[in-house]
């Protein structure tokens, strides 16, 4: 490819899918071939990837002769562009088998060929050429946001942030105010290394803190097990993460359960992993009920950004722990005291099981897990010698609280603990009292059970 010649980056938009591509191959005695192609992927500006759905004619002609041309068209001015590539390989498995398995479900919703359409593999070519065969009639849309610039204001609002409930707000409302998101969710990888939990949401009316999903499950799953953006620009079942969840859960399992915040018939999804240092921490979902609502624009920068909040997240995280090993004070005032009990007030019942650190309210699921051994432990001291303050480092040392030796977070099932909390407008609360340090409020006499394994 010569220096002055286009190449995929210049024609990104024309793979988005919009306008279904044109593809020539050619068999091993010179016989000609043209079909339409599902999907064209863009793997970076010298590679593309094809899906490979069938055993037909096409397939044949490519492992003969690996030669091909694509025709794609720009979906906002008509140009129309001829790619010359080469066959390299296919993958049947992977980031990018993932990325085009998820699109292709996406593809295959919007035109009613769900039970047709299924990727067999991703084949990855070579382009050697990018050439323009008809110009554009006419100029292509303007306006929207500045992605450049909306990323700029993102970073400076997310770089403010001092501690992880901090971050956590910001980013979120970063994303809805500067990229126009409505719907949105951070999501935490939990110790087990097997299923993210959910930390805040925006757009749904509730947080749903403390909600799981597994990794490998929807949209969100897959970009976690892969460590890799996933983007559907159609509504799709076969990756819709909360329909599903509760299939095969029995009724103890079903009644600790949070439900997922998320669109009932989302037309768009884009879920960014958060990754530092080869670690995933974490997820970055955003969705909207429009079609073909997020386009490579907006998951480059997502991807910009999740980069930042990841390795903000690991500073903030090691420097609250370290702080706390070396014993750091805070001496900024405290806030005022929790109000206290009223006289009279009935009993709050308080259950908590060993089996999986489950606590429950009047019979209400709160929390289970880190978490839900964070919360008994401090419920626990409460009702014994009155206390209301708390550090995370008491907490991080607590033999009853099984933390991970290596990569606890504790600040962020923290976090979670105090959003579920609020979700729930609980008679217990959980408030900042300075730095590394927390205030148990509690609005109820409380009457705790233990049930052991």
């Amino acid at each position: 490819m010569t220096n002055d010649a286009l190449d995929l980056d210049a024609i990104r938009a024309c793979l988005e899918g919009a306008i279904p591509g044109v593809m020539a191959t050619c068999a091993a005695d010179g016989t000609p071939n043209v079909t339409y192609v599902s999907q064209v992927e863009y793997v970076d500006a010298r590679h593309l990837a094809l899906s490979f759905q069938f055993f037909n004619k096409t397939r044949r002609n490519v492992l003969a002769n690996p030669v091909v041309e694509l025709l794609v068209v720009h979906p906002l001015h008509g140009a129309m562009y001829r790619v010359a590539a080469r066959y390299l390989r296919t993958e049947t498995d992977g980031a990018l088998f993932e990325r085009m398995k998820a699109k292709l479900a996406g593809i295959a919703s919007h035109t009613g060929m769900s039970g047709v359409f299924r990727l067999r593999g991703a084949d990855l070519y070579v382009v050697d050429r990018v050439d323009q065969v008809a110009a554009p009639r006419h100029a292509a849309a303007t306006g929207g946001a500045n992605r450049l610039s909306a990323l700029r204001r993102c970073a400076q609002r997310v770089a403010a942030a001092t501690d992880l409930d901090a971050l956590v707000e910001r980013t979120l409302d970063a994303v809805a105010d500067e990229f126009g998101v409505r719907h949105a969710m951070l999501l935490l990888l939990d110790a087990d290394g097997q299923r993210l939990y959910t930390v805040a949401s925006r757009g749904y009316g509730r947080s749903g803190a403390g909600a799981e999903i597994a990794l490998g499950d929807g949209v969100v799953g897959v970009a976690a097990r892969m460590a890799t953006p996933i983007r559907i620009n159609h509504a799709t079942l076969e990756y819709a993460y909360g329909r599903t969840m509760r299939a095969g859960l029995d009724a103890a399992s079903l009644e600790r359960e949070i439900p997922l915040p998320g669109l009932a018939e989302p037309g768009s999804q884009l879920a960014v992993p958060l990754v530092c240092a080869g670690q995933l921490l974490g997820v970055l979902f955003v969705e909207s009920e429009q079609e073909m609502r997020f386009g490579w624009d907006d998951e480059d920068a997502l991807v910009a950004l999740a980069a930042q909040v990841a390795a903000q997240m690991a500073a903030l995280t090691h420097g609250e722990a370290a702080a706390q090993a070396g014993e750091a004070t805070d001496t900024a005032p405290l806030p005022p005291a929790c109000d206290d009990v009223p006289a009279g007030a009935v009993p709050l019942r308080v259950r908590h099981y060993d089996a999986d650190g489950s606590v429950f309210f009047d019979d209400d699921y709160v929390i289970k897990g880190v978490a839900g051994a964070v919360l008994w432990k401090m419920l626990g001291d409460h009702a014994r010698d009155g206390r209301t303050e708390f550090t995370n480092r008491e907490l991080r040392l607590a033999p009853e609280i099984p933390l991970p030796e290596v990569g606890d977070n504790l600040e962020a099932r923290l976090v979670l603990l105090t959003r579920r909390l609020a979700d729930r407008q609980a008679p217990v609360r959980l408030e900042k009292a300075g730095r590394g340090r927390l205030r148990l409020c509690v609005a109820r006499p409380l009457a705790l059970h233990n049930v052991p394994r």
